[in-house]
């Protein structure tokens, strides 16, 4: 799976962005995707993911109720809805894509994932 996100800019502080994630190769839609964002100077940490149906989806909790992942299996497209962003929002976001049957509990865990894009910078300003 080969992976390329986009949507990526400057935004005000309580603005919204969405990201997207285009991913080539048969095996998208058997894939669990996941959102993972670095801070300079910090780790690359773990924002969402979504199962391979869709159907559960995961969040960190600095960003549940604010950020929404989706996918569209028809299109090979992931997406991350950002809403609300704050200051401590701004990072490089990075997709990512894992075996289908990743236990739940270890999908915040960026090993979990063998495919990985070249991330899009998210910048938030006061």
């Amino acid at each position: 799976v080969q992976l390329q996100a986009s949507g990526g800019g400057l935004v005000q502080a309580g603005g919204s962005l969405r990201l997207s994630c285009a991913a080539s190769g048969r095996t998208f839609s058997n894939s669990v995707m996941g959102w993972f964002r670095q801070a300079p100077g910090k780790e690359r940490e773990f924002v969402a993911a979504i199962s391979w149906s869709g159907g559960s989806t995961y969040y960190a909790d600095s960003v549940k109720g604010r950020f929404t992942i989706s996918r569209d299996n028809a299109k090979n497209t992931v997406h991350l809805q950002m809403n609300t962003l704050k200051l401590e929002d701004t990072a490089v976001y990075y997709c990512a894509a894992g075996w289908r049957g990743t236990p739940s509990l270890r999908l915040r865990k960026k090993d979990e994932y063998a495919y990985w894009g070249q991330g899009t910078l998210v910048t938030v300003s006061s």
